[in-house]
């Protein structure tokens, strides 16, 4: 098998792509020979064919990650070292911006102008910020065990790390998973979604450019069920991070937990809840709520798909939002009046317009809805229930698609008990004028985020992460360093003591 393909994107630019897994710096082909396809979804045709990893070739990239982390990396590179070829990655992804947003779009079926902006611009500055970390781990010196003992902390590397990315965020989540890793030492054996291959393994060509040692990141594109599970349960993996379903996250806590204990952080499922109260800026609360809903298609954890309005304004809140909805583009990617693109997948497509019709026949009123047409392309149009009931399943199910159930409620108390009425608690949203309502409502939400008179909006410095089944585990921020960091106490004896007990 080769691996490379050449493609055409839809500017007619040529682009040469590595296809093969990319093991101790080479790109190479799987084992067993394996491919797969993967689709531009906003065409439905083949884009090209990838190298499909199987077990024997995570056992090949687990053991070069590991021979990287004992000779080449971990605590045998400096901070300031590991720093410098961060920031230089950075630096070469910011020169290819544009190329990497293109491929991301013709993969993903995002905008180009929102993976380019967006997700790439974050990607690069998630970077820079852990490679400012990369010589700023420091542990502490303990005094209380008396004069003649020095007791001080180490946090050092924890060592293999399998990352497991998602199809939704590509380039992002590789950055936010690759970014404290590699600052903290620990070396990367990444598994992209099979949906989503080619910018992880681009991005693995500007990994050999900047010049960091063989093994110090692998990546082995393949399916879920044998590339991930063999990741997941490889006894010589110290840690997984994973971002996906909360049914696959509990598979890869029992691989773990069947295999050798690794240390696992998930950041899963979401069903989150915004509340509008009647002093809200309604024009601005309904923007940031459809935005919330509908951003990336829907396709978004944190997606804010349970939006509960005070009755008083409740009538006029669906007003604001039907001609906002009316504003929106579902388009190609690369049409630059598009305000998203396409759902990911046929299966997608199809999961997606069957809550549709469920909530339809659960009673909830369709008060927005263009039905699916034969457009070419998994393209859903932005779809709003009102009248909702809490235990439809379009309210309780986390959707993964632009479909927004918009509910009542009288006081402050009734709202809380709906936003917290949820197996989920990833983020959540408050609008309100009245600052003490924002303080007393963020604080009895259970979620990992909340947004007040916004939404989903990210700062690299601040931990991300889910309560209940939305997962464990932080990202971003200082938080994300102790999920790749172990801490060691040295208690050392300074004096003469004799040994204890006599």
């Amino acid at each position: 098998m080769t691996t490379s393909a050449t493609i055409t994107l839809p500017t007619g630019q040529t682009l040469k792509i590595p296809t093969g897994l990319f093991i101790d710096n080479k790109f190479v082909p799987a084992a067993k020979g394996g491919t797969f396809d993967t689709i531009n979804p906003s065409t439905e045709e083949v884009i090209c064919c990838v190298a499909e990893a199987t077990a024997e070739d995570i056992d090949l990239a687990v053991s070069s990650s590991r021979r990287a982390f004992t000779t080449t990396w971990g605590q045998n590179v400096l901070g300031t070292e590991r720093a410098r070829l961060i920031n230089k990655l950075a630096d070469l992804m910011e020169r290819d911006q544009q190329m990497l947003a293109e491929l991301e779009a013709y993969d993903n079926g995002k905008p180009v102008r929102i993976a380019r902006d967006g997700d790439i611009a974050d990607s690069i500055a998630c970077l820079r910020y852990y490679a400012g970390w990369a010589d700023k781990l420091t542990g502490q010196t303990i005094s209380s065990t008396g004069p003649t003992k020095f007791n001080f902390t180490r946090e050092e590397p924890i060592g293999v790390c399998g990352q497991i990315i998602p199809w939704n965020y590509p380039i992002m989540m590789w950055a936010w998973k690759t970014g404290p890793a590699l600052a903290t030492g620990c070396t990367v054996v990444m598994k992209p979604s099979e949906l989503t291959p080619l910018t992880a393994l681009k991005l693995c060509e500007l990994v050999q450019e900047a010049g960091f040692p063989a093994g110090v990141l692998n990546c082995v594109p393949g399916l879920g069920p044998v590339g991930g599970a063999a990741l997941a349960s490889h006894p010589d993996v110290n840690k997984i991070a994973f971002t996906g379903s909360t049914e696959t996250g509990r598979k890869i806590m029992e691989a773990s937990a069947k295999s050798n204990l690794k240390k696992v952080s998930l950041e899963l499922g979401g069903k989150s809840p915004s509340l509008v109260f009647e002093s809200a800026d309604l024009e601005k609360a309904a923007a940031w709520a459809l935005m919330g809903a509908t951003y990336n298609s829907g396709q978004d954890c944190t997606c804010g798909s349970r939006v509960y309005v005070q009755s008083s304004v409740y009538d006029k809140f669906l007003s604001i939002m039907k001609v906002k909805v009316e504003e929106y583009h579902i388009g190609d990617g690369f049409d630059s009046k598009s305000s998203a693109g396409p759902l990911i997948s046929k299966a997608q497509f199809d999961k997606v317009n069957a809550y549709i019709q469920s909530g339809i026949d659960e009673g909830a009123t369709p008060f927005i809805y263009s039905p699916k047409t034969e457009r070419r392309g998994y393209f859903v149009e932005p779809v709003v229930f009102s009248d909702v009931k809490s235990d439809m399943k379009i309210v309780q199910e986390e959707i993964f698609g632009p479909v927004l159930s918009v509910g009542r409620f009288e006081t402050e108390a009734e709202a809380i008990a709906l936003a917290n009425d949820s197996k989920y608690g990833l983020g959540a949203a408050v609008y309100s004028s009245d600052g003490g309502q924002c303080i007393r409502v963020s604080s009895s939400i259970a979620a990992g985020t909340v947004w007040i008179n916004q939404y989903g909006l990210l700062s690299n410095q601040a931990p991300f992460g889910g309560y209940k089944m939305s997962g464990i585990g932080r990202e971003l921020g200082s938080y994300a360093l102790a999920e790749y960091t172990a801490v060691k106490s040295v208690l050392w004896n300074v004096g003469d003591e004799p040994y204890w007990p006599l």
